[in-house]
């Protein structure tokens, strides 16, 4: 069977080839991407370009001196993960809410407008502390789950709202206090924050 297949895979075309070749170096990043027209998945190179720009844009923001500690970007093996880290006060998010403050507009505004240039899955998540929300329980109330999930879909509304194209959404996640940025403080106020993970794979096409 093995001899078979590696026949098929040396007289099939060029892009058989190259499909077969990157589902062997990342079966994952293959699984239900599919290519946009001309486009090709992003180079570490490119997601470099791409925060460098983020980076430029957010100098230029007239809020930037205010904001500038809460927001970290890092290079993952998922992608570019941009991280919007809220403050005691409530930085981008309304305490207790998942309704966005002006500067929290103003910076998925900004973040759409890069990103919604590129073909390339996005992930949003949301992340609180370990702190219970106003002491619901797992099973009863509105807890850090629902403010979690909430928050990460009211970022997903606004950046397509922004120039995020609705096909580049990929997964919008909550874990709660599941996966702190500050392990070693779980209660701590960095926690609560929304990760956007620009995916090296392409994003979906949409339906015509």
């Amino acid at each position: 069977m093995a001899l078979f297949i590696a026949l098929w895979v040396m007289n099939s075309s060029s892009d058989v080839k190259q499909a077969v070749s990157g589902y062997f170096h990342n079966p994952r990043g293959y699984t239900g991407a599919t290519k946009t027209a001309g486009a090709a998945p992003a180079s570490r190179d490119t997601m470099a370009r791409l925060q460098e720009q983020i980076e430029e844009a957010l100098r230029g923001a007239p809020e930037f001196e205010r904001i500038r500690r809460n927001v970290v970007l890092s290079m993952t093996a998922e992608g570019l993960r941009i991280e919007m880290v809220e403050s005691q006060s409530g930085m981008f998010f309304v305490n207790g809410s998942p309704t966005p403050t002006e500067a929290g507009k103003l910076l998925l505004r900004m973040l759409a407008a890069e990103i919604g240039r590129m073909p390339n899955g996005v992930v949003i998540e949301g992340h609180t502390d370990s702190h219970p929300f106003r002491n619901a329980t797992p099973v009863a109330a509105y807890g850090n789950w629902d403010l979690s999930t909430e928050r990460a879909n009211a970022a997903r509304r606004l950046l397509c709202a922004y120039g995020l194209r609705a096909e580049q959404v990929m997964e919008v996640r909550g874990f709660a206090e599941r996966r702190p940025m500050d392990a070693a403080d779980p209660g701590g106020v960095r926690n609560r924050r929304i990760s956007l993970v620009v995916q090296f794979t392409l994003a979906v096409e949409a339906s015509p």
